[in-house]
């Protein structure tokens, strides 16, 4: 009665589960070009790449929102979902799996005649299911808990998310009592909790597959 719990949820679930699925495409797309195409600058990507997972995403906040209020998609779903669609990490990911793919799988697949995109996911996507899951995994969890960027580009209540909900709940001073903040606390944690316990041992044998630690 504090607060629209079932509407954060159903917002969280629609940016968290769209946010993943953006981030699988991309990082694979791209994983896929850096690590069967060599072309001039692709160090340099690979580079960029890297020196972006050290840039934290406090840095890039004031751009981002300018960005958001030219392009008028303050308080709507847009602005929670274009900013997380590119993962640094999910396109490494990706890259170190297909690189350790046998060469002699893709090149029968060429010979065969199949196009690069019918290689990626007709061949290497199924293949690459831990990959998957893990980037599945870090991306929902990060966009699931994510609180300072909602709070920055969505007011109206009805398109908040349920950490920014919970928030609200907890220091807006909308329910004073321990009991109800406990209460949306427990539903904001289930999720990650059932989903990271369904997975996790695609989770752990992903980690140990790729080198990455």
């Amino acid at each position: 009665s504090k607060i629209p719990l079932w509407r954060g949820l159903l917002n969280s679930m629609l940016v968290s589960g769209v946010v993943t699925l953006g981030v699988n495409l991309v990082g694979a797309l791209t994983g896929y070009v850096l690590s069967q195409f060599r072309f001039r600058g692709r160090n340099l990507i690979i580079y960029t790449l890297l020196f972006c997972m050290m840039i934290p995403f406090q840095i890039t906040l004031i751009p981002l929102y300018i960005l958001m209020v030219k392009l008028n998609l303050i308080d709507s779903y847009w602005a929670l979902i274009l900013p997380g669609l590119v993962s640094t990490f999910a396109i490494l990911m990706y890259k170190q799996f297909f690189e350790q793919t046998p060469q002699a799988l893709i090149d029968a697949a060429r010979l065969d005649g199949c196009s690069e995109l019918g290689i990626l996911f007709r061949i290497l996507f199924p293949m690459s299911k831990p990959v998957v899951i893990t980037v599945s995994i870090i991306t929902f969890m990060g966009i699931w808990n994510d609180v300072l960027w909602p709070i920055i580009v969505i007011r109206d209540k009805s398109m908040m998310t349920m950490p920014q909900l919970v928030a609200l709940l907890a220091t807006g001073g909308e329910a004073q009592s321990l009991g109800p903040q406990l209460a949306a606390a427990f539903f904001l944690a289930l999720p990650i909790i059932l989903v990271y316990l369904f997975f996790q041992k695609y989770f752990i044998q992903s980690m140990a597959h790729t080198g990455f630690k």
